[in-house]
């Protein structure tokens, strides 16, 4: 489904990536684990177009791109195959949660009100938040915020998900709740690919495991095998720290 090879991105002096390939099949829920610094946020905005990488290619449903020198039109047609949901929520604090949903849709995708609102409902239905179409963000929880980030996503039927530590500015008591939307997605075959701290998540509900360290991929297996055997020592020394952590 997507392919990504040799990505290169650097801010001045700082190479970021170094040289990065990934593949992503329809149906897979790929956890990207690693340190703080190690490239992955940098690594999910260069395939989604919010940073201009320096080098490398992509392969999307069979077509190829060039990343560092690809069109507004290429971006722009990607993109509604696909949805981003970020750390911060990035809703709209002077629209209601369905107005969040159907922004999108009416205003880049020309979709009449009726049709959008239709989608909209459904899309917050499906994250548990049927009660919650004219709630603003401030009153919401974070983890209900964060649920209409995902209805947001939802709503515009993407190929992939791609999520950037989706749970990192949620109170520890509201992360459950947002993991439990993406589980069910998962279970429903939606393609992910997440950037995450969160390894029960990553041992329990993705199908295969990226680990990035200092700019490249230091390891990537089935989840399973990852946790069970990982095979890099700084994979292992990673997951004994995560596990101390949880103790």
């Amino acid at each position: 489904m997507i392919s990504v090879k040799n990505i290169h991105k650097s801010f001045g002096s700082l190479e970021v990536l170094k040289g990065v390939d990934i593949e992503v099949e329809k149906g897979e829920v790929i956890a990207i684990l690693g340190p703080s610094g190690s490239g992955k946020t940098t690594l999910l905005r260069c395939i989604n177009f919010l940073e201009t990488a320096d080098e490398g290619t992509m392969e999307f449903d069979g077509e190829s791109f060039d990343l560092a020198h690809i069109s507004r039109k290429d971006i722009a047609r990607l993109r509604k195959k696909t949805a981003f949901v970020f750390q911060n929520y990035n809703l709209f604090l002077n629209k209601t949660a369905l107005q969040n949903v159907t922004e999108g849709l009416i205003v880049a995708r020309k979709m009449p009100k009726a049709e959008a609102v239709k989608i909209g409902k459904r899309a917050l239905d499906r994250v548990g938040l049927s009660d919650r179409y004219d709630h603003y963000p401030n009153q919401l929880s974070g983890g209900q915020q964060q649920r209409v980030a995902i209805a947001r996503a939802l709503a515009t039927n993407p190929e992939i998900i791609y999520f950037d530590e989706p749970t990192s500015a949620l109170d520890p008591e509201l992360i459950g709740e947002v993991l439990a939307v993406m589980k069910q997605l998962a279970e429903d075959g939606m393609t992910m690919l997440v950037v995450t701290h969160e390894t029960n998540f990553a041992r329990n509900v993705s199908s295969r495991v990226i680990f990035m360290d200092e700019g490249k991929v230091l390891e990537t297996g089935p989840s399973k095998a990852f946790f069970e055997s990982p095979r890099e020592e700084r994979v292992r020394a990673f997951l004994r720290m995560i596990d101390r952590k949880e103790e």
